[in-house]
């Protein structure tokens, strides 16, 4: 046998496998997505992601504490207004008094050092259910839409966000928040994390129900992307790279491992993220409940995927798991 083909005495012991990396997993590789609603004593269970709960503002401290001594350094926040009165432009979006900026201001008192970053939308705050304003005949109506969630991502950084994601897909948005956050004084100040790359995925189910964002008519097909859309990705993650992103995330993360690596090859000095999704997490649950198999290691497998193709960012519901385990 040539010597060349002597592989295994290089990963024969724990160690040495670790050293195979070329980026080890570390705690602050991880954000967690968390959902706030507007009823401030809420901690209500969602039974399609297990383990994850509904939180109102005042029961944030008991049930970050933990977590924060574990090792939690960032959260993202997606509100769940359930009491609020949507309509055509998602008003209630950056509602002074609603869940998503009253919980950014919560947490910055509480936990000074805790990074928060806000998902910018307006699925879940308009009574179309859509991400952005409609025409007449219920397309999206661009212009408008950007202009509006522009005006709502600036209005999270005035409240403290540290960090705004525009998760809409409308095109030009990201030009126009970076452009809102300069006119505002945030441009030095906040960060900006595209969802450059969000595919119209079966993958988002449970995120709906625990969001209660399902659009009331048609689909979000003409605005995100289409699965089999690689090229229309890469123009994306240019496009959003050119107009100001700072991070540029891929959303969902285990099917598009190949755009993840194409992000990091298309934007090499941006950090890289991909959310690990509600179906994704909820499926590797499934998988583990059913004996298929243990739900540690293939937890650990799907993440390590996610960092094998370029990912330094990973958006994930097992961020809790992930803090007991590493």
């Amino acid at each position: 046998m040539d010597i060349s083909s002597i592989l295994q005495g290089g990963y024969a012991h724990p160690t040495s496998r670790k050293w195979q990396a070329k980026t080890q997993l570390s705690k602050s590789m991880f954000m967690y997505p968390i959902f706030i609603t507007d009823d401030p004593k809420a901690s209500v269970e969602i039974p399609t992601l297990p383990g994850q709960r509904r939180w109102g503002v005042d029961r944030l401290e008991e049930f970050l504490t933990p977590l924060i001594e574990k090792g939690l350094e960032s959260v993202i926040l997606f509100g769940v207004p359930l009491s609020c009165n949507k309509d055509d432009r998602g008003t209630p979006a950056d509602d002074p008094t609603g869940p998503v900026i009253l919980a950014i201001k919560k947490l910055r008192a509480l936990f000074p050092d805790l990074y928060i970053a806000c998902d910018v939308c307006l699925c879940e705050y308009t009574d179309h259910g859509h991400c952005g304003v409609l025409h007449a005949d219920g397309t999206i109506n661009t212009p408008p839409s950007v202009d509006r969630i522009a005006e709502v991502a600036v209005n999270y950084a005035r409240a403290g966000a540290h960090c705004v994601a525009p998760s809409d897909m409308m095109d030009g948005r990201i030009k126009g928040i970076k452009r809102g956050l300069m006119d505002a004084g945030f441009g030095n100040k906040c960060l900006l994390m595209s969802y450059s790359a969000k595919f119209a995925s079966s993958l988002y189910g449970p995120f709906r129900d625990a969001a209660g964002s399902a659009p009331s008519f048609g689909n979000r097909k003409c605005y995100q992307l289409p699965p089999t859309g690689r090229g229309l990705a890469r123009r994306a993650i240019q496009r959003d790279a050119n107009e100001g992103a700072d991070i540029i995330m891929v959303k969902p993360a285990m099917p598009y491992l190949d755009i993840i690596a194409d992000a990091a090859q298309l934007t090499p000095d941006h950090p890289i993220a991909c959310y690990q999704v509600s179906g994704e997490f909820a499926m590797i649950h499934a998988g583990a409940r059913a004996g298929v198999y243990d739900l540690k290691p293939m937890a650990f497998e799907s993440v390590e995927g996610m960092v094998r193709a370029g990912a330094t960012l990973i958006l994930s519901y097992f961020t809790p798991d992930f803090l007991e385990w590493l």
